[in-house]
């Protein structure tokens, strides 16, 4: 079965790219909830170890789901007001590589606000059962390979979030496997989508 793929470049170059792809993914957030789509997942063909990039592009087997995805509000008042440049729908060359792009929210647990807040669910549990509340200090350093923060905003309970994205290189093509966030995660979801990187002039 083809796969489809519309991608969207961000033209201004000071833009903050993080923000402009969440605000993306925010949308398709709501899009797919609201039709119960599932198997739309997200690709990032600009990405380096320095930056995100200036590009979203966005993967399906229907390309009439992504044809009204494209056709979202906030995706052509951004094309109308010269931020966004919108590619047609179109169908993934085969010679395309395989990517996943992974949602790895553990790396959230290096950030000292993360911990505070873990640390304080674990004590709230801890005295919810009567007990002691005494953690321990880990001295262990953690590596982890690049990855990049995403920007969020929770429409149920207007909280803020961040994405944090790792990108590896697979030898398949995966199950349109992802999480409501249109990428894969470190277990539940194994999605891979195309590489698009060299199909970035093609807008």
């Amino acid at each position: 079965m083809l796969r489809h793929y519309f991608m969207v470049e961000f033209c201004p170059k000071e833009a903050n790219f993080p923000l402009l792809s969440g605000r993306c993914i925010s949308i398709m957030h709501g899009f797919i909830c609201k039709n119960n789509i599932q198997g739309l997942g997200v690709s990032l063909p600009a990405w380096s170890d320095n930056t995100i990039g200036n590009k979203i592009a966005f993967i399906h087997y229907d390309d009439v789901t992504l044809n009204s995805l494209k056709q979202q509000p906030y995706f052509q008042d951004m094309k109308d007001c010269g931020f966004f440049k919108l590619s047609d729908v179109c169908v993934v060359p085969n010679e395309c590589k395989e990517v996943r792009f992974k949602r790895n929210q553990s790396v959230a647990k290096i950030f000292v606000g993360e911990s505070r807040r873990r640390l304080k669910r674990l004590e709230k549990r801890a005295l919810a059962r009567g007990e002691v509340f005494s953690p321990k200090k880990s001295s262990y350093t953690r590596e982890l390979d690049t990855f990049h923060r995403i920007p969020m905003s929770s429409s149920c309970n207007l909280e803020d979030f961040i994405l944090h994205i790792q990108r590896e290189y697979v030898d398949f093509k995966g199950e349109q496997s992802f999480g409501s966030y249109g990428f894969a995660t470190n277990k539940k979801f194994q999605g891979t989508v195309p590489d698009l990187s060299t199909l970035t002039n093609n807008i």
